[in-house]
């Protein structure tokens, strides 16, 4: 337990040395951007891989052949499927309309591609409900239909997402264990110059009987603040250049992707501070282990 005395006994010392410990804070917020950073980055990129990994959509391309009785009876089976909740028949004419609404500004060469360079295609609304490995099983049969050209449900990109993901989280643990190393360096060779400083107080303070753990108390105490503060100075770093990225940001991109970018969420905040303090608490208490020899 943490008394009042201990409490103003280390703001009593981290204001007498406010200079000493103000250079670990910004030590630390250094140490602890490099670790939020990483974390940002693997949160939007698990936010990315949630939307694309259940895209809701494919594409049936069909063969150049296929009588219209063939994509008749293909699109009447789809719509009885459990979890398609939508067909849509789309012509080579439509598709190279679709085509040259969105690469209308991409030259003549691809303007004058005719409708015959784009082939038909069924459009399939996907709901949630149908579970990946039933969607798979439907694309297997579907490739086997002598009207069926090829299907795309854009699980390659799922899955190099995924693959982005974990190398993310990989260089986020590696990341923690030099932001560990940092904090435990930092905190503790902050907390022997002030041992040090205060040798007189220490030594007067056991001369009329105060135990170890009584002169030890305000040094966990202090080390604990610059652990907090220098997580806290690091996560308000990351916010307000968060909103500068995000305001020059194209909006484009984010259609694209279809998610908006997001900051770091309120119980990763919380245990991002927590980890600064019991970090800054451990590396200060196991700098003071040798007390007795001060």
């Amino acid at each position: 337990m943490i008394s009042g005395s201990t409490t103003r006994r280390a703001r009593r010392g981290m204001l007498r040395e406010w200079r000493l410990h103000a250079l670990s804070v910004f030590s630390l917020a250094v140490a602890f951007v490099c670790l939020g950073s990483a974390l940002l980055v693997v949160t939007n990129l698990r936010a990315v891989q949630d939307r694309w990994g259940h895209t809701g959509r494919a594409s049936v391309y069909l063969k150049d052949g296929a009588t219209q009785e063939e994509v008749d009876a293909l699109r009447a089976a789809l719509a009885r499927v459990p979890g398609v909740t939508g067909v849509r028949y789309v012509t080579a004419g439509e598709a190279r309309a679709e085509f040259g609404q969105v690469q209308a500004s991409s030259g003549p060469a691809l303007a004058g591609l005719p409708a015959e360079a784009f082939p038909a295609s069924i459009e399939l609304d996907v709901g949630p409900s149908l579970p990946d490995a039933e969607l798979a099983d439907m694309v297997a049969k579907m490739r086997q239909l002598p009207s069926v050209d090829d299907v795309e449900t854009y699980q390659a990109w799922t899955e190099r997402l995924g693959r982005l993901v974990r190398g993310g989280v990989a260089a986020s643990g590696l990341l923690a264990l030099v932001v560990f190393a940092a904090v435990l360096a930092v905190v503790g060779s902050t907390m022997r110059m002030a041992l040090q400083r205060r040798r007189i107080e220490v030594e007067v303070l056991k001369l009329v009987g105060a135990t170890d753990g009584f002169v030890r108390k305000p040094f966990v105490v202090e080390g604990s603040v610059q652990g907090a503060l220098g997580a806290l100075g690091a996560v308000v770093l990351l916010g307000v250049l968060f909103l500068v990225v995000r305001g020059r940001m194209d909006g484009e991109l984010a259609s694209l992707v279809g998610v908006e970018p997001t900051f770091l969420s309120w119980p990763i905040v919380v245990a991002l501070v927590a980890l600064g303090g019991l970090l800054g608490a451990v590396a200060a208490l196991a700098s003071l282990r040798r007390l007795v020899a001060v």
